[in-house]
Formats: structure tokens, sequence, C-alpha cells
């Protein structure tokens, strides 16, 4: 995969941001990728013969992030490419980081799902995300739901293991098994990425009260370009992820009024997902997504961009960047 790094961390793991990096390589020219080097999230050794992109998914107070406060370290890269405009923002207020030419914000892909006819014999609900972000919202609510319904039914594909941290699941192992003992829901842990595709098209509804400040949404991306009706709050990159056409709800901070009204937007999508006039909605919001989230659109843009920087740096020569000259050192007596 030349040009778009994997580190350590990066190459155990086919979480949202991996399979985003390996798609895009995937649709790059080998001879353009190969006068790049392009980190996503994490930085290790730079080169200097490269054109050097900094592509952020992480947000602006993760450790290997905060470094991006100082200009002697923004200045090492020619480019950032940012997820979401939600994400640019936040490492403005909270980095200091500067609108200015060498800042691209540029949507994650996804490969879009092709359209299958769904059985409503039970109503699926499905939640395919890490455990930390929603999860134990969602299962009492759920156990709480399935006392009036007995039709419904929730799929969990959800472990630490995507991203090469089994042992990370031993905190969640108590409600991993409080899953496994109810008749109304199954645990799936990990699976492969066709598997779990597979399960995302015959499900109805995405259940995701999430708790996480996400920077971009892969669940919510692909959930609604497999025609699910999502249900989730409108929480830091989720709202501009939805483009608003989803079931989304006020964030609550407080944990037991946010499941109270997941709870009641959750049994609304459950009485109205099979009914005809909902999914004709869904079909709208599937062929919105698809064409905006589609791999082919967002690899195009891509290309334009490296085209771009590479006529401005065409030489090893000139990808040398030059560190500010510190003026003047403020210091308190």
């Amino acid at each position: 995969m030349i040009g778009f790094e994997e580190n350590e961390i990066s190459k155990n793991s086919n979480g949202g941001t991996e399979l985003s990096k390996r798609s895009i390589a995937k649709h790059i020219p080998e001879e353009l990728s190969n006068e790049f080097q392009v980190m996503a999230s994490k930085v290790r050794d730079l080169n200097p013969e490269k054109i050097r992109i900094y592509w952020q998914h992480d947000l602006p107070q993760d450790p290997e992030i905060v470094h991006l406060k100082e200009e002697s370290s923004r200045c090492r890269f020619h480019n950032f490419v940012f997820v979401s405009n939600w994400q640019l923002n936040e490492y403005v207020k909270e980095l200091g980081f500067p609108r200015d030419s060498k800042t691209t914000v540029i949507e994650n892909p996804i490969d879009i799902f092709p359209k299958v006819e769904k059985s409503f014999k039970k109503i699926r609900l499905v939640y395919f995300s890490t455990p930390h972000r929603g999860l134990e919202i969602l299962v009492p609510v759920f156990t709480e739901l399935a006392k009036k319904y007995e039709n419904i039914h929730l799929d969990v594909y959800s472990s630490f293991a995507i991203y090469g941290w089994p042992d990370a699941d031993k905190h969640f192992e108590p409600l991993y098994e409080k899953i496994r003992n109810h008749p109304q829901m199954t645990y799936h842990g990990s699976v492969p990425n066709d598997q779990l595709r597979d399960a995302i098209s015959e499900s109805h509804i995405l259940a995701y009260p999430s708790i996480w400040q996400e920077t971009s949404c892969r669940v919510l991306i692909e959930s609604m370009s497999a025609g699910l009706l999502c249900v989730h709050p409108n929480y830091a990159a989720l709202t501009e992820t939805s483009g608003g056409l989803t079931s989304m709800y006020q964030y609550q901070d407080n944990v037991q009024d946010h499941a109270n009204l997941f709870y009641q937007y959750l049994e609304h999508s459950i009485n109205i997902v099979q009914n005809e006039e909902t999914q004709n909605y869904l079909k709208f919001v599937k062929a919105y997504t698809d064409q905006r989230f589609n791999i082919d659109k967002i690899a195009y843009q891509w290309n334009n961009m490296m085209q771009e920087m590479l006529v401005k740096y065409p030489t090893v020569e000139s990808r040398a960047i030059e560190q500010p000259k510190q003026m003047f050192v403020y210091k308190t007596t």
C-alpha cells in the first residue's frame, strides 16, 4: 500500500480508519501514491523525500494529536486532511489550528450496499461498534422493549478485537453475558467484514445511542446505505454525517435521561419501520448516502488533491519545509 502508511497499531486493526485508508489506497495510481507519505492519525518517522499528508481521524484531545498546537510541528507537513467539518472546527477550537490552504476536508468513503428485499417476520435491530460507544445504554433499553415486543431481536457485533485489543473486552464481559443470556439478543463479537455486511443488509434498525464523540461515523454511513432506520443522538459529527435524514434525538448528558429518550425513539422506530411510507423514505436516504459517500467520488477527491500537490511539490528539493524562526520567547518571572 504505497504512500498510505501502516504503523504498529494500524497493521493489526480493521477499524473504520483502516478500512477507509485501504479502500482509498486501492484507487490511487501507484505512480502517484509513491510520491506521498500519508499518515492516518499517528505520526512516526517522516520521509523528507515525500509529500507529507497528515490525515486526521481522532479527536484533538488525543495524546498523539496535541503536538499540532505547535507551529513547529504543523509545518512538517504539506497538507492536513480532516474527515468532517465538525472535526476541523474542534481542532481550531482546542488546538488553535489554522484554517489555510494546507487544510482539506474529505469525508470517509464506503462501498455502497446492494438493494435487498427484507423480511419483516422479526424486526432486527443491530449494533456494530465498539462497546464503549453506547452499548451499556442499549442493552437495558432493549431489555425493557423486549418485554413489550416479542417480534424484535438485537444482534450485537461489538469487540475491541477489531483493533487487535482483545484484552480490552474484559471490562465488558458482564454486559456481553447479559446479551448472551437474553433470548431476543445475540452476541456475535467481531466477525469478518463480509459477514458483517450481510448481517447489516438483513437488519431494519441501527440502534446507536452513541456517547462517543465521533469525528465521522462509518457505522452510520453503512447503515444508511443498507436501508436501515437509524436511531442516534445529535452528538459530535453524527449530525453532519447523517445529513439530518435519520431518527435523531437530542443528546443528553445525564445517562438516565439519555436512556429514556433513546427508549422513546427506538420504540417509535420499531412501530413504523415496516410501513410503506417509511420504507420509501429509507430508499431516498440510501440514494443520498450512496451518492455522498461512495468510494469512487471520495477517491476522485483524493486523486485531485494529490495531483495538485504534486504540481506544487514536484521534486525532492521542493518538499523541504523551512522551520519558522522563533523571534521571541515569553517567560514569566
